[in-house]
C-alpha cells in the first residue's frame, strides 16, 4: 500500500508535463516575470505531518487564496451581518465581473470573487485599528510562521488595479462601502501580495480541515459550522467560473489565486497546497488543478 509520501512524489511525476502549460498573470507586473516551470506540493494532516515535494517551500504570492482567511476574520465581527452585503452564490462569470455587479446593484455574488472580497476588507477597515496588520498576524499565527506582505506585488496592484477600483467605486455608489475606495482598496490589494509557501499555506488552511481549530489541540479559530459553511463556499466558489467542474474533477473545496496556488481542505484528513505559476482561462493553475485530480484518485480523498 502506498505511503502519502509515496502518492506526493508520484503526483509530481504525474504533473510534469502540464508544468508550464498556460501563462502567468502578467497583467499584474511583479508577477509578469515568476517562472512558469516551477511546481510546489504539500500535504497538511490534522495528525501534525506535513509531506512536501519540488518547489513547497518557495513562496509566492498568494493572492485570492487570501480571501478566504479575511472572510474567516469579517466573519468573527460581523457574524450573519455580513451576508446582506454579500451573497453565497457561484458567480458562473469572470472573477472580476462589471457586469453582474452592476445588474445585481452593488451585492457581490459570493465572497471570494473580487468585488465581494472587496466588501469584506471594507469590513475590516470599518472593524480593525490596522487592518493590514490585522490580516498579517492572523495569517502568520495559523502559518506558525512570520508571513509578511510583498510590497513589489502590492504596489505593482495599486498602481495597475483599475478594473479592481471600478468594481470598488461602483459598489460605493450603490451604498455597499462603508470606507473610501483607496483605504479599502490598499487593504485589498495587500492580503493579495501576502507571500507564502505551499507549505505554510497547507499548515494554515489546517483549521477548516480539523472542524475549525488548529490542529494538534491548538486554538479555536472559528465554530465547527462556520468552518461547514467556508468550506461550502471553497467548493461553489472557490476557483472562479470553473468551480462546477472542479468541483465534479476534484471534489474538494478549494481556492486559488493568479499566483498560480491553489489550497484544498479533506475535512477530518488535511489541507493539500499546490503552486504553479501558469494559469488557465479562468485563472487556476494548470498544473495544480491536474496534481489535485491526480492526488484525489490515488488517495480517494474526496467530499463525495
Amino acid at each position: 500500500m502506498s505511503t502519502l509520501e509515496d502518492i506526493v512524489l508520484a503526483v509530481v511525476d504525474d504533473v510534469a508535463p502540464f508544468v508550464g502549460q498556460g501563462k502567468v498573470a502578467d497583467y499584474i507586473p511583479a508577477l509578469a516575470c515568476v517562472s512558469p516551470e516551477r511546481f510546489g506540493i504539500a500535504v497538511s494532516t490534522i495528525d501534525g505531518r506535513c509531506i512536501t515535494a519540488g518547489d513547497a517551500d518557495e513562496r509566492f504570492s498568494i493572492q485570492s487564496m487570501s480571501k478566504v482567511l479575511t472572510l474567516t476574520l469579517a466573519l468573527e465581527s460581523r457574524a450573519a451581518a455580513l451576508w446582506t452585503r454579500v451573497g453565497k452564490e457561484p458567480s458562473g462569470d469572470p472573477f472580476n465581473s462589471l457586469f453582474q455587479l452592476e445588474f445585481e446593484r452593488g451585492i457581490p455574488r459570493n465572497p471570494l470573487i473580487n468585488a465581494g472580497a472587496i466588501v469584506v476588507a471594507d469590513c475590516l477597515v470599518s472593524d480593525c485599528a490596522d487592518p493590514r496588520e490585522s490580516v498579517r498576524s492572523f495569517v502568520s499565527y495559523l502559518a506558525g510562521a512570520t508571513v509578511d506582505f510583498d510590497i513589489a506585488v502590492a504596489t505593482s496592484e495599486l498602481e495597475t488595479g483599475n478594473r479592481n477600483a471600478a468594481l470598488a467605486h461602483l459598489m460605493r455608489g450603490f451604498g455597499n462601502l462603508e470606507n473610501p475606495v483607496d483605504r479599502v482598496l490598499d487593504t485589498y490589494f495587500h492580503q493579495c501580495s501576502l507571500a507564502m509557501s505551499c507549505r505554510e499555506l497547507a499548515t494554515t488552511f489546517g483549521y477548516l480541515a480539523a472542524g475549525g481549530t488548529v490542529p494538534g489541540g491548538g486554538k479555536r479559530i472559528v465554530s465547527t459550522e462556520r468552518a461547514r459553511r467556508i468550506n461550502a463556499l471553497m467548493l461553489t466558489c472557490g476557483t472562479y467560473d470553473r468551480a462546477g467542474e472542479f468541483a465534479f474533477e476534484v471534489g474538494l473545496p478549494a481556492k486559488s489565486g493568479v499566483g498560480g496556488g491553489i489550497v484544498a481542505v479533506v475535512p477530518g484528513k488535511g489541507a493539500i497546497a499546490v503552486w504553479s505559476p501558469a494559469l488557465g482561462p479562468s485563472g487556476n493553475s494548470v498544473a495544480g488543478v491536474e496534481a489535485l485530480r491526480r492526488f484525489v484518485v490515488r488517495t480517494g480523498w474526496s467530499v463525495f
